[in-house]
């Protein structure tokens, strides 16, 4: 269930400066939305400000927006609203999302390549490997659209050229999944300087998926299914 707005500002703020903290956002990278209801009890969520530095931020700067892409008047919503929007319309058991510009995630985006199943956690993205979505200009409709599909039962996608986005029930298992896949990214991106990585088959990923079912960070998360 969506929580209080009062609640839900500060909750966004706390986790845009985890973000920076950990070196996932700099400067005024990245974005973060989270499912809220306003005063009069229409569901929307709250979206981190439009170039605004996370030491700059204050919990009234968070922009509450409607499904239907009104904002509160006179603050600007990140550039990157549609998606936040489309994702959270569309995925109704998802509460919190967020997008980095993060090191390794960034760096194996520009390869526009899937990341197959050559660790296990992987699995903790929803599926046996992460998808990149294809190139679109940031902040446009293709670019949420092209998101979704990457989205589509997993927790976590590659933007090409640019980035990744994780998705959660709540904001704290997004940020779990965030740090999760930027680990894995790192990870990936040494095996493939030293040689080609042995990749789990589909029936070791099911079996990964099992093993996790109760434990904390995959609780909740969609189950693992092949690109198949």
């Amino acid at each position: 269930m969506p929580q209080s707005l009062k609640n839900a500002r500060e909750q966004l703020l706390s986790i845009s400066h985890q973000l920076s903290r950990l070196g996932l956002n700099r400067g005024t990278s990245g974005n973060a939305s989270v499912r809220v209801s306003n005063e009069a009890g229409q569901t929307g969520f709250l979206i981190t400000p439009s170039g605004v530095a996370v030491e700059s931020m204050m919990p009234a700067d968070m922009v509450w927006m409607d499904f239907a892409g009104n904002t509160e008047f006179g603050k600007q919503p990140s550039s990157e609203w549609r998606f936040h929007l489309d994702i959270l319309q569309q995925k109704l058991e998802v509460n919190g999302v967020i997008h980095t510009h993060s090191m390794f995630a960034t760096t194996l985006s520009t390869l526009r390549l899937d990341i197959p199943a050559f660790h296990y956690m992987i699995a903790l993205a929803g599926g046996d490997s992460i998808r990149c979505a294809p190139y679109a200009l940031f902040g446009s409709q293709q670019l949420s659209d092209n998101a979704l599909l990457a989205l589509q039962d997993r927790n976590a996608c590659l933007l090409a050229n640019h980035g990744m986005i994780t998705i959660g029930e709540t904001l704290e298992k997004a940020l779990n999944i965030t740090q999760e896949v930027e680990t894995l990214c790192e990870q990936y991106l040494h095996a493939l300087q030293v040689g080609k990585p042995f990749i789990l088959s589909q029936q070791e990923m099911l079996e990964v998926q099992e093993k996790f079912k109760g434990y904390g960070a995959w609780k909740n998360s969609a189950k693992v299914k092949s690109n198949s």
